[in-house]
């Protein structure tokens, strides 16, 4: 049987950060009852930009609520953490003073890390969290990239991980990429992307992870 204890998070009322639809559907369920999100299933999300309904596995969700509140109550915000534990000393704290004003273009201005808390998806797919202290500009409308953020993170993706797997091709369809907008982002005051990959070994995750 799998974890479903209602116990192990705040009331919804309560949640540490908006609860979009899905969450609130998500924690209806039970862990049998949850379906993983697939590779076929993810790429039609992002290429739909149909993020919101991005879900975790209904104990993953209760027990990230209760981790978030329970962060949040000792350092204040979920910055202070990432600063003190996740992310490089040397970006000091914000506003950040990059190296270069172009995201991704400078190594010391991004950290590649596996995601603490990622989405309930089906074997083989790994979540990874690129963080940078370089703003990432998006639509003050909207709150999505514009055309050119996405062109510019597009080829550090291509650059950083596709190239690394073997390049066009195969290696493609191993390797994709989102950023939430605004409204979805948990952790609002650093900028991130999400990078989801299929099938790839421990020693190349590592290997991008401590780069």
């Amino acid at each position: 049987m799998g974890d479903n204890s209602v116990n192990l998070a705040p009331a919804a009322e309560d949640a540490p950060f908006p609860l979009t639809a899905t969450d609130q559907w998500v924690l209806s369920q039970t862990d049998e009852e949850y379906a993983y999100h697939t590779w076929d299933g993810l790429r039609t999300i992002i290429q739909h930009n149909d993020l919101a309904v991005l879900k975790r596995k209904p104990s993953d969700l209760r027990r990230y609520m209760k981790w978030t509140a329970a962060t949040k109550a000792e350092y204040g915000n979920m910055t202070k953490y990432l600063l003190a534990h996740r992310l490089p000393k040397a970006w000091g704290s914000p506003p950040f003073s990059p190296v270069s004003d172009t995201p991704f273009a400078d190594p010391s201005d991004y950290c590649v890390l596996l995601n603490d808390w990622p989405y309930g998806f089906a074997p083989g797919i790994t979540h990874i969290v690129v963080w940078t202290r370089t703003v990432i500009p998006t639509d003050p409308d909207t709150g999505d990239m514009t055309a050119e953020s996405r062109k510019t993170v597009a080829e550090f993706v291509k650059r950083y991980f596709v190239d690394s797997l073997g390049g066009p091709g195969a290696a493609e369809d191993r390797v994709l990429w989102f950023k939430n907008w605004a409204a979805l982002q948990s952790v609002r005051a650093l900028e991130h992307i999400h990078v989801l990959v299929k099938d790839v070994e421990p020693a190349v995750l590592q290997k991008w992870t401590t780069s």
